[in-house]
């Protein structure tokens, strides 16, 4: 789950780690990666541009609700 300055690793016009997520989306079938929608829609309303993402992001509506579904399913949200 990305969200906020953290969308940039699921950006495909900038992410330093692109190659590193499509060697690990191969790697691990269940693995997923999300964008949160509303980061994107503040990005774009802020720059006037659109926001490329990696083949292997899924947008999820808020990334915020996200996590707290996963949580309620049993994962930790773990913060770097």
């Amino acid at each position: 789950m990305t969200y906020g300055p953290g969308l940039a690793m699921l950006r495909s016009d900038i992410s330093p780690v692109a190659s590193r997520v499509g060697d690990l989306a191969l790697e691990h079938e269940s693995l997923r990666f999300s964008a949160c929608l509303n980061t994107v829609e503040s990005i774009k309303q802020r720059t006037n541009k659109d926001v490329p993402l990696l083949d292997d992001a899924q947008v999820v509506p808020s990334g915020a609700v996200r996590l707290m579904e996963l949580q309620y399913e049993g994962y930790a949200y773990l913060r770097p």
